[in-house]
């Protein structure tokens, strides 16, 4: 029978919509409802491509057992983590202050003023190996809910005061004292052997890495330099990485990134092209440029709709069975590929008889240590099509904004470094379909669109990042409209969500819906925080622009996040990024004529130029620019040539009309 989330879009809450529990949505009726018959509300937070969150629906939620416990005591209600990621991270916190850790499945029990008073993540149905079952859990919480009710509610109200205590106002300006911590730490953490950091389950946390590339470069330390190349290396070689179609999964279960959980994510592969990018700058390693360019294609051949847009991505499962569209067998390969190309393949990525992974073999090449063959090689189109038709892989096909953001990003990069002109157009129409597809009559953004409907409010991340997105399409095209629109979004982002109390930026607009809180997050996790994209972004308009607004907003935030980051520095490399733009050298540039020369995209092809913000000034663009950067309205523009005018660190020097002359 199926219940209400059979009328939603969202695909992980359609995965649950012929589920035996009377499922809600996140809306007024469930908790109008809770409160009118008097009962606590039962909240399960995931997504769809979270394989514990299958394991979950499958041992519980598919139930009549459990169904029938949670339909006659408990509202029940289902959230998309991708969807509301405001709520998420509400209940997210609480989830870690209660018990320390977190993660998917989240389960949450409140009461219809939303109003937790216990927290977990995946309960199997019945209890095993000292992990209490969620029978067990929901018949505790029935009887104290009828009998003891005032221990609940005592439990919620200190929860939820504690949660809403503010965070103590801090106004200290960034120091190169913060920067070293994080590098320190990262440096004690670092696993020398196998690349990363900490223990197993290790995460890609290509912002960490980027961290790294900038500060030894800055600083001239080449121990940072090498535990971000030892890291690059490692996950390329892993069996994280899809040594056949390319792109990376979420992370590795083992130390050396070989036997990953299988889930592909947007946004992990749009942060690693950004990384593989710039170590490929830094040491002009192809191998880099390849893992990139492998990264993108995936995207484009697997994540990208016709209207332009990214989809979420992939599940870990096929056919129920965690990994299996991605192993094989030593017969699997001689037959696809023959028993000459077979040997070959099997020799250099590691398919055994044996297997590495549950008698099959994970492709990897941790061990050979031999290039691996080009992403275009015909043998390996020929086992991408094997794969296919062997069995299938459920696509997450939903848009959200602020990953389509980091995507774009990544790919004008890459358009730019490896001189694919592919990779930018993709860029260019994701750009479009943003602007003609989630944003409303208002223009407001929509945070998600799927099957022919945008919704739900735009929150920091999608005005943040797409703001940072606009920035780097700028910096690909010096096509002025790129820069006046993320001028005009980041306006948006400031007014809807600067705390202009306490200081940094809350998740969700003033006039949104709000919860039992208003979340507020600075930490950098699987993806940079809002709190620190919207530092880069107002650190960057500071300098391309010369507006004195921008250059208040940039210093008010960066002094929020140095007090956000003091006792954890390393989780906040992102934010260190945005405050090296800051702590370092800086230079603007202006390149004045009738056209980008070719000298400037070649620095910039070879280059990161990380201290250089660039403006490029012509006929046609003078009256856009002037408005996003008044002082350019003084620049003459020569009748022929270039004329470049370069100033670093307050002090502009004397013009000149060749770009060797820079000495940049």
């Amino acid at each position: 029978m199926a219940n209400r989330l059979k009328h939603e879009k969202s695909p992980y809450l359609l995965q649950h919509g012929e589920n035996p529990v009377n499922w809600y949505p996140w809306c007024d009726e469930a908790f109008q409802r809770a409160a009118g018959e008097d009962r606590p509300i039962f909240l399960s937070i995931g997504y769809s491509t979270c394989h514990w969150c299958h394991v979950m629906a499958h041992e519980s939620f598919e139930d009549e057992q459990v169904a029938a416990l949670l339909n006659r005591h408990f509202i029940c209600i289902k959230v998309d983590r991708e969807e509301r990621p405001d709520i998420d991270a509400v209940y997210m916190s609480v989830c870690q202050a209660m018990t320390g850790t977190g993660g998917w499945p989240l389960t949450i029990l409140m009461t219809a003023r939303q109003r937790p008073f216990f927290a977990g993540t995946y309960f199997p149905k019945q209890g095993r190996y000292g992990r209490p079952g969620l029978l067990e859990l929901l018949e505790r919480v029935i009887f104290l809910w009828n009998n003891q009710r005032e221990q609940l509610l005592e439990a919620s109200d200190q929860i939820t005061a504690v949660m809403r205590r503010p965070p103590a106002a801090f106004g200290r300006n960034p120091d190169l004292r913060l920067l070293q911590k994080a590098y320190h730490a990262l440096q004690q953490s670092f696993d020398s052997r196998w690349g990363g950091f900490g223990e197993a389950p290790k995460f890609p946390t290509p912002h960490n890495l980027l961290f790294l590339m900038r500060y030894g470069v800055q600083e001239r330390q080449p121990e940072a330099l090498r535990m971000a190349e030892r890291t690059l290396d490692a996950m390329a070689r892993g069996g994280i990485c899809d040594q056949v179609g390319g792109g990376f999964s979420r992370y590795s279960t083992d130390e050396k990134w070989l036997v990953p959980h299988f889930e592909k994510m947007l946004y992990d592969n749009a942060l690693l092209i950004l990384a593989y990018l710039r170590a490929y700058q830094l040491t002009r390693k192809e191998a880099y440029a390849d893992t990139a360019r492998r990264t993108a294609d995936y995207i484009l051949r697997e994540l990208t709709c016709d209207g332009g847009g990214f989809f979420c991505g992939q599940d870990a499962d096929s056919d129920g069975t965690e990994g299996k569209y991605y192993v094989f067998t030593p017969g699997e390969i001689a037959d696809v590929l023959g028993p000459q190309d077979g040997a070959e393949f099997c020799r250099l990525y590691g398919i055994t008889e044996a297997g590495n992974f549950e008698g099959f073999s994970i492709p990897n090449r941790i061990e050979s240590g031999g290039d691996a063959w080009r992403g275009d090689d015909p043998r390996l189109q020929k086992l991408r099509a094997y794969r296919k038709s062997r069995t299938a892989l459920h696509r997450d096909d939903k848009i959200l904004l602020s990953w389509n953001a980091w995507t774009m990003i990544a790919l004008a990069q890459a358009g730019l470094i490896l001189r694919e002109d592919r990779y930018l157009n993709a860029a260019r129409s994701a750009q479009r379909f943003i602007e003609a597809s989630m944003t409303d009559a208002e223009d407001r953004l929509f945070l998600r669109f799927r099957d022919g409907e945008s919704a739900i409010p735009g929150q920091l991340e999608d005005y943040g990042v797409y703001a940072l997105a606009l920035l780097a399409l700028y910096r690909a095209t010096f096509e002025a409209d790129f820069l006046a629109l993320a001028v005009h979004r980041a306006r948006q982002m400031v007014a809807l969500f600067e705390d202009k109390g306490q200081g940094g930026y809350f998740i969700n607009a003033y006039d949104a819906e709000q919860l039992i809180i208003r979340p507020k997050e600075t930490y950098d996790g699987a993806m940079p925080s809002g709190n620190s994209v919207a530092a880069a972004v107002l650190e960057a308009l500071a300098a391309l622009t010369g507006e004195t607004v921008w250059r208040e907003a940039a210093d008010r935030q960066l002094r929020f996040l140095t007090g956000q980051a003091a006792e954890l520095p390393a989780g906040h490399c992102f934010g260190m990024l945005a405050m090296a733009k800051q702590l370092y050298p800086h230079r603007e540039l202006i390149c004045a004529g009738r056209r980008v020369p070719d000298e400037l995209w070649d620095y910039l092809r070879s280059h990161p130029a990380d201290e250089l913000s660039i403006l490029f000034l012509s006929e046609d663009n003078a009256a856009a620019l002037a408005g996003c950067a008044p002082f350019t309205a003084s620049y003459p523009i020569p009748e022929d040539g270039t004329v470049w005018y370069l100033c670093e660190n307050g002090a502009c020097r004397a013009p000149v009309s060749e770009f060797g002359q820079l000495r940049l």
